[in-house]
């Protein structure tokens, strides 16, 4: 049986003074799952999302959708 490590990937766009996360959108199909982390802190936790949530989630960035906290 083959595992599947994450292979993490940070955004081009993520040159804005590091606030930015890295994902891992191999594990999307074979788990349905999208690790997200700090691409600061490598070692740290990772978050995961399923996979359809997050391709929402990007669609609606992407469609400038979210809204802004007060």
């Amino acid at each position: 049986m083959t595992t599947e490590t994450p292979r993490w990937f940070t955004s081009s766009y993520s040159d804005n003074g590091g606030a930015c996360v890295s994902v891992a959108t191999n594990l999307a199909g074979p788990r349905g799952l999208v690790p997200v982390r700090d691409s600061k802190n490598p070692d740290g936790p990772v978050l995961g999302f399923g996979a359809a949530a997050f391709a929402s989630f990007v669609a609606s960035v992407k469609a400038d959708r979210l809204g802004t906290a007060d």
